[in-house]
């Protein structure tokens, strides 16, 4: 499994970082290789993507999620096995430190090679920053969720 990093400063507040965040299928507008996410229901959502000319379809489950704080994840079923959290930390009233971690398991030769050539980490970066852009560039957010989802 490799574990990929990444954080990045939004000039937001925390409220709007995190709804933001929660508009899981607005993903594609700032997500490299991500073609589609759809929200099946509080907990579940399901991805297309295609990376590297190879397309992926897979489900995911979020395992807990606390507004303004952070939102864990697994995968459940498909082509790809990951799972990660992404981490809200007010700075002060304008700024958020938005800190993504991730654990991807490479399941097909073009992952492996993503994963040792640093392809992944570089992706990743670059999704976070887009990240940035957008939600500064919207000066506010698109929508938000603000339940709690706890283990179990």
């Amino acid at each position: 499994m490799s574990t990929v990093k990444e954080s990045v400063e939004v000039e937001v507040p925390v409220s709007t970082a995190y709804n933001q965040w929660t508009q899981f299928e607005e993903f594609p507008n700032f997500m490299e290789g991500v073609e589609e996410v759809r929200q099946l229901d509080d907990r579940h959502t399901h991805w297309t993507t295609k990376i590297g000319g190879v397309r992926r379809e897979f489900d995911t489950e979020i395992v807990d999620q606390f507004p303004d704080e952070r939102i864990t994840w697994r995968t459940t079923g498909g082509d790809t096995k990951q799972k990660g959290m992404v981490r809200f930390q007010r700075l002060d009233d304008t700024h958020t430190r938005v800190e993504l971690v991730m654990d991807v398991e490479p399941t097909g030769a073009v992952e492996k090679t993503a994963a040792m050539t640093g392809i992944i980490d570089r992706r990743v970066k670059g999704d976070m920053r887009r990240f940035k852009e957008f939600v500064e560039h919207r000066g506010d957010e698109s929508g938000g969720w603000r339940g709690r989802i706890k283990p179990g």
